[in-house]
């Protein structure tokens, strides 16, 4: 993600750099999903006017360890998602067939909203091994022409969600990530993948739905004039939904089937354009990365966003000026390796998403000025920063995080590309996206991928992405 207010700085990334760009080998298979991920059905009921959706949630699990309670997180009750207009509670929770009372903790959530972390206590700890079954009743509330990834635009006659849902916060080896949200528009979600084994969408007749996996076709909705829209995914860490008055372009681009949808009162960019860049920026990605994860890519234009907003399989976009689609869709489609495919926990260690895409954007989404991404001139308020934690970067604002972890991590990884040579940089991380692939990495996971190739650990662990050799 990169609000609008900075796509314009990233504009001037010099076109030079697409020299570095090169055409990877072809990489080793990813690795599997993990055989015992959760799997997650989802309802969504959306109201004739867009502005509300009743939700159920019913979530299998078995974990590895013995556990008391579950830990969902609930992000449109983080600060910059509450406060232009969203919400989610939680209405209602069974465990295992027995109701139970949700404990919600603010978490980062603004006074006045639900918290962002809630806990359902078991009936009794469960071992590890041992399945557990819970389902949620919630009420999400969308808020009007919000720059957020959750929104509502009652003049184009269009809605969209990401992240609304409670979301799982279980890491293999680690436990729940409980981090508190943060008061800048970051994101700050952790989960491990999950089947999606059912995603349902029922809107009023006549509203198209974008969704998360393959389309698994439509019925008759819960209530005359309806239709529920139903899809699938294997492996994936959240869910992404656009509904409304769109036109949809459909057609296969670079190794996906692309689904495009566009207000119907028209957008800056036409469809055949929007469609021609991703399919362009998807070309030069694979050769970088490796096989595109998914085999559907949703992709909706939010009208009130200013930037673009990443998910597993799906992305969402503000009505971008021409000018700037070529490194927005570089980068969030850049994301669909890096937090998609290849996890971290955003909260603790966001530039393991943030400074590979942005480094894809610098290096793959061809604008003009290479000295934007010189170490050399970095702000020295952030250098050495890059590996700080939300909860360092929060009261600092958005545009001390940008420059710490969006454009010092691309200088960072671009210096080290350069020092290492390309082939052999190339071939690290495509190493690591395989063997990492449907996992939550850390720092040292990186660091294990480069462990060859010194010069970038060196640069690496200089401007603080990895603690300090020893």
């Amino acid at each position: 993600m990169i609000p609008a207010r900075l796509r314009a700085i990233g504009v001037v990334v010099a076109s030079s750099l697409l020299v570095l760009a090169g055409c990877a080998d072809t990489p080793s298979a990813p690795a599997a999903a993990w055989p015992q991920r959760p799997v997650v059905r989802l309802a969504f009921d959306v109201a004739p006017d867009l502005r509300s959706v009743a939700g159920r949630e019913t979530v299998s699990l078995t974990l590895g360890r013995r556990v008391c309670e579950l830990v969902f997180r609930a992000w449109p009750n983080k600060p910059s998602a509450a406060r232009a207009g969203n919400q989610l509670e939680v209405t209602g929770a069974i465990v295992d067939g027995r109701h139970v009372q949700p404990r919600v903790l603010p978490a980062g959530a603004p006074d006045g909203v639900p918290g962002t972390l809630v806990e359902l206590p078991l009936p009794q700890c469960v071992p590890a091994g041992e399945e557990i079954r819970a389902e949620l009743d919630f009420a999400l509330r969308l808020g009007e022409n919000a720059d957020e990834r959750l929104g509502v635009s009652p003049e184009t006659g269009t809605a969209w969600f990401g992240s609304g849902f409670p979301l799982l916060a279980w890491v293999r080896g680690q436990g729940w990530a409980r981090e508190d949200a943060v008061d800048i528009a970051g994101e700050t979600a952790t989960s491990e993948v999950f089947r999606l084994s059912d995603l349902t969408v029922s809107v009023p007749d006549g509203m198209r739905v974008a969704g998360t996996g393959q389309a698994q076709g439509e019925r008759p909705g819960p209530r005359a004039g309806t239709r529920t829209h139903r899809f699938s995914a294997d492996a994936v860490r959240d869910v992404a939904v656009a509904v409304g008055r769109y036109e949809v372009l459909e057609r296969d681009i670079t190794g996906t089937r692309l689904h495009l949808f566009t207000p119907v009162d028209g957008t800056r960019v036409e469809p055949e354009q929007w469609a021609g860049e991703l399919d362009r920026a998807l070309q030069r990605l694979t050769g970088r990365f490796g096989r595109f994860p998914y085999p559907d890519l949703w992709v909706a234009i939010a009208p009130a966003q200013s930037s673009g907003i990443e998910f597993p399989g799906a992305l969402q976009f503000g009505d971008t000026r021409p000018e700037n689609l070529t490194g927005l869709a570089t980068h969030e489609l850049a994301h669909q390796w890096f937090y998609g495919l290849v996890g971290g926990n955003q909260a603790r260690d966001p530039w393991l998403d943030e400074a590979f895409a942005s480094y894809a954007e610098a290096s793959l989404g061809g604008a003009t000025d290479r000295s934007y991404y010189d170490l050399e001139a970095i702000p020295d308020r952030v250098r050495g920063d890059l590996g700080d934690p939300m909860a360092e970067w929060g009261d600092r604002g958005f545009g001390t995080y940008y420059q710490g972890v969006y454009r010092q991590g691309a200088a960072a990884l671009l210096a080290a590309r350069a020092q290492a040579g390309p082939d052999r940089f190339d071939a690290a991380l495509r190493g690591h996206i395989a063997r990492h692939a449907h996992a939550v990495t850390r720092p040292a996971d990186v660091a294990a991928a480069f462990d060859d190739l010194p010069d970038v650990l060196d640069l690496l662990r200089r401007y603080g992405a990895l603690p300090p050799a020893g």
